[in-house]
């Protein structure tokens, strides 16, 4: 499922909505059909869903939450709950007048849910906008037993109307009857945060909402806050659109987005809105501030090691089987590998001399330095770009480091350190190169081993009826 998307052409993977419970992995996600502009842009969104208990095999099942009503252009996200013996989705829907309503279903199992009667809560209080009332989510609070829900949208009589949007709060005694209070959070954005996420892990609270499609957080020691802004307040890499988390057994935390598609090969500066599920793994550090790293059970099969055919080479250079040593001295070096497998994970470690401000690796090229997409690893900016996607700040970069590359298709997927994860789409590049680079100072990269990947990376891939 990692770089997943259903088999039809026209239809993408769309918001992630992850759930676990009882030792399944449920993967909901808004079916997305045309890059959502069906019906003037309302979306004419669907819940799809697949679940595993492992990670690894994986069940398609129909539509968890389909259109049913002429009234709903879009079945929006939202988020499934799970309470007693009932599992619930809180929705959201969008009208054909692209006003918003929440909406609820309940399951037995969590696969198939029936529609509910629209909740007294569903429309949005006077003082609410009616266009934005949407991705509910819901979380409880075991010191007083009463239930959270969180709601996209903007509030109207704030004092500067432009910053007014915010994430709405309700309270619930039994998840039936609601109550409005106080917004929850009002970040100061001039677009509302979307899709939020609210957990607890290891005695930090953790609130999740996207602003322009790029996933942030912010942590507490509360369940409301105050809340915190760590110094770099992605989850993962720009492209990481709308992530979503949940539990998983042994105390992990996956999160899962989708990365979209671009509008053309060669334009570099837009995606369009859906594209292919990627799934983290969270990783949380000794202050609590959170990193993302490939989920070990979805690192796509790779085959055996094939040998770099070395094409070019600097002064400074050496080459062995499996590292290369570069000295740049006071201007650069660089080694190029050509003869790559288009599919690939290529995974190494660096380790930088002292004082070596830029080392990097450059990917997909038909002709060394002369197309291709660069991996830039800044240590003393403490930043690393892979094209036009960037991390910052990235501290580590001057000491030992490993990097697992993955090579998908269009998709270029990086780890480094099992920490920062950064991906990028590119599909105007096709070589079959690639050249390790350094400025200035040194740097040996070790343990180089170049796998091509294996077969069909979702052969179980379903057709939804439009």
């Amino acid at each position: 499922m990692q770089y997943y998307k259903p088999d039809a052409p026209h239809q993408w993977v769309g918001d992630c909505m992850p759930f676990y419970h009882d030792g399944l992995f449920h993967f909901y996600y808004l079916l997305d059909e045309g890059h959502h502009q069906l019906f003037g842009g309302r979306g004419l969104h669907q819940w799809a869903q697949a679940t595993s208990p492992d990670l690894i095999a994986w069940t398609h099942h129909p539509l968890a939450l389909p259109i049913t009503h002429e009234s709903e252009l879009s079945m929006c996200t939202g988020s499934v709950f799970h309470h007693g013996d009932t599992y619930y989705a809180f929705h959201s829907v969008r009208r054909p007048d692209r006003t918003q309503r929440l909406g609820i279903a309940t399951s037995p199992d969590g696969i198939l849910f029936t529609k509910q009667p629209v909740p007294s809560y569903a429309e949005p209080p006077a003082d609410y906008d009616p266009l934005h009332f949407r991705d509910p989510v819901v979380f409880h609070d075991p010191s007083t037993d009463r239930f959270h829900m969180l709601v996209t949208t903007k509030y109207l009589k704030h004092p500067v109307p432009a910053l007014g949007c915010c994430l709405a709060h309700l309270v619930s005694d039994d998840l039936a009857q609601w109550t409005m209070e106080a917004p929850f959070l009002i970040p100061g954005f001039t677009d509302p945060p979307e899709c939020s996420d609210h957990f607890e892990w290891n005695g930090w609270y953790y609130l999740l909402f996207s602003n322009r499609l790029q996933t942030r957080y912010r942590m507490a020691r509360t369940p409301f806050g105050p809340w915190l802004r760590p110094p770099f307040d992605l989850v993962d890499s720009p492209w990481m659109r709308v992530m979503k988390t949940a539990p998983y057994h042994d105390n992990r935390r996956l999160g899962v987005a989708w990365v979209g598609t671009r509008t053309s090969d060669t334009d570099t500066g837009r995606f369009q809105w859906g594209g292919h599920a990627v799934f983290r793994e969270l990783v949380q550090q000794a202050d609590g501030t959170l990193g993302t790293k490939f989920p070990p059970e979805m690192i796509p099969a790779a085959g055996d090691p094939v040998p770099p055919h070395v094409t070019v080479q600097t002064a400074g250079a050496i080459v062995g089987p499996d590292h290369i040593h570069l000295e740049a001295g006071e201007g650069m070096a660089a080694v190029g590998l050509a003869r790559l497998p288009r599919n690939a994970r290529i995974t190494l470690t660096g380790r930088p001399g002292l004082d070596t401000p830029r080392f990097g690796v450059r990917l997909r090229e038909s002709t060394h330095f002369v197309d291709g997409v660069t991996l830039d690893l800044l240590a003393v900016a403490q930043r690393v770009e892979l094209h036009d996607a960037a991390l910052d700040p990235v501290t580590g970069l001057d000491a030992p480091f490993t990097l697992d590359i993955i090579l998908k298709d269009d998709l270029i997927d990086v780890c480094l350190n099992d920490r920062h994860c950064l991906i990028n789409r590119c599909p105007e590049q096709h070589g079959d190169r690639l050249t390790f680079f350094c400025h200035t100072g040194s740097i040996a990269f070790e343990n180089l081993v170049i796998r091509p990947l294996l077969g069909d990376l979702y052969p179980q891939a379903p057709r939804f009826a439009s």
